[in-house]
């Protein structure tokens, strides 16, 4: 890993919220993610399952959590198992965690081998009446390979058809959704890579450069401050790219008098940013691009305002739409006969402006939290809106992670992220 160590006080305390939800006479399970073969004998790279690396810190393959509050020997109530490592998987892997590692890393003193996994598992199911089993239900799931969690859900289900089920992911939907100040810290540093890199490109961009060329730009600077790199696949769209909301080619000339819609955020230590900013390929926007982007920053700072305690996440888009219907009339966009005619299922303001304004936003990038329930303090959520004019070859988005505070307007952690057309065209000028 290329982030500095997390103080394991930050696992002890997710571990601590997770356990007081449980049922009684309750244990859970949680497994690291597969590495996935791609052909012959390569693999994509190894990418850590959130949830295990929420409740434990442990960011290696083959590794399984197991909590039980109630387990009658207190050194069961937190178990970790990790794959034995010996010189032979040093020499050609790199190394492992060993048991006193992985006991830093994550806070957990009772340690084992994966090997003793089914002996140590079947010993306390034996004391277990509800198993709780870790699926993965996000609105925006889809999944169509068979997970390592889901073939452990399968086996234990064949195993142990006498116990109870329980769902883990409507606990850690809830407490995921609350940052502790240490989840805030790491997100933070991500938004300050993700702020070094657009400094860079704003510099670096000028008509003739390629949108890959700009990619790999924000790589650069990402990777050299300790990210892996993006939290995500990145959106480089320049003129007419940017009306296709998930355009990921990255493979157009950037050209004299376009926008250029860029959706990028930096990793840091698995954690997420989520940033996008709409700047000249001149250097300068022209009347109309300036008109467009000064709406697109009006909907975001009014969206920002209402990101408090006690917001419902549906109202709220509902609201945002008024806002932006308000800004498409001033535009010419829209006229009023549109809003007098609209349907109530797809409002007029729809045609440009498709998409939700915010989403919760940590160890995923689309991250879990409760949308159905009133906003809390600490809940992170991008604000995002956007208008697209396909008929005039351009699309602007603006969009920062804010921080629901418990009194008054959320902190932006992309504060220092030039945004104001006159900061970015000095930038570029500079």
């Amino acid at each position: 890993m290329k982030y500095h160590p997390i103080p394991n006080t930050l696992f002890t305390k997710n571990r601590s919220k997770f356990m007081a939800r449980m049922a009684p006479k309750s244990l859970a399970v949680f497994n690291s993610n597969d590495i996935y073969p791609v052909s012959a004998d390569s693999t994509l790279p190894f990418a850590q399952a959130r949830d295990i690396f929420y409740l434990s810190g442990v960011n290696q393959e083959e590794s399984i959590l197991l909590l039980f509050p109630d387990a009658i020997d207190p050194k069961h109530r937190e178990v970790l198992f990790v794959r034995e490592t010996n010189e032979h998987i040093a020499i050609w892997e790199g190394a492992k965690l060993d048991k006193d590692q992985a006991f830093a890393t994550s806070g957990i003193r009772t340690v084992y081998w994966l090997t003793d996994f089914e002996k140590v598992f079947f010993d306390l199911m034996t004391e277990a009446e509800t198993i709780y089993f870790n699926t993965n239900e996000h609105y925006r799931q889809s999944v169509e390979t068979e997970t390592r969690e889901a073939r452990f859900i399968k086996k234990c289900k064949a195993d142990f058809p006498a116990h109870k089920v329980a769902k883990s992911n409507p606990i850690l939907q809830e407490i995921r959704g609350v940052k502790e100040p240490e989840e805030l810290d790491l997100m933070r540093t991500a938004c300050g890579i993700t702020n070094k890199g657009f400094r860079r490109v704003l510099e670096f961009v000028k008509p003739g450069v390629w949108e890959y060329e700009i990619e790999a730009e924000y790589l650069h600077e990402f990777i050299r401050n300790r990210s892996n790199g993006f939290a995500y696949t990145p959106i480089i769209a320049s003129g007419n790219n940017a009306n296709v909301l998930h355009y990921i080619e990255n493979n157009q000339q950037c050209r004299e008098g376009e926008l250029i819609l860029m959706d990028v955020g930096a990793e840091y230590a698995l954690y997420s940013s989520d940033m996008t900013r709409t700047i000249p390929v001149s250097g300068r926007f022209s009347k109309r691009q300036r008109e467009v982007y000064q709406s697109v920053l009006k909907v975001k700072e009014e969206a920002t305002k209402m990101l408090v305690p006690g917001t419902l996440w549906a109202e709220y888009h509902q609201e945002v739409g008024k806002i932006m219907t308000s800004e498409l009339l001033s535009l010419g966009l829209l006229d009023k006969a549109d809003v007098q005619n609209e349907n109530p299922e797809w409002p007029a303001y729809k045609k440009y402006f498709m998409h939700g304004t915010s989403h919760h936003i940590g160890l995923d990038t689309h991250d879990y939290g409760m949308l159905k329930t009133p906003m809390k303090a600490n809940m992170v959520f991008t604000v995002e809106p956007g208008i697209y004019i396909p008929d005039e070859g351009f699309g602007i988005r603006l969009e920062d992670d804010v921080v629901i505070q418990e009194k008054g307007e959320p902190v932006n952690l992309m504060a220092d992220i030039p945004l104001e057309v006159e900061e970015i065209e000095d930038i570029m000028n500079s």
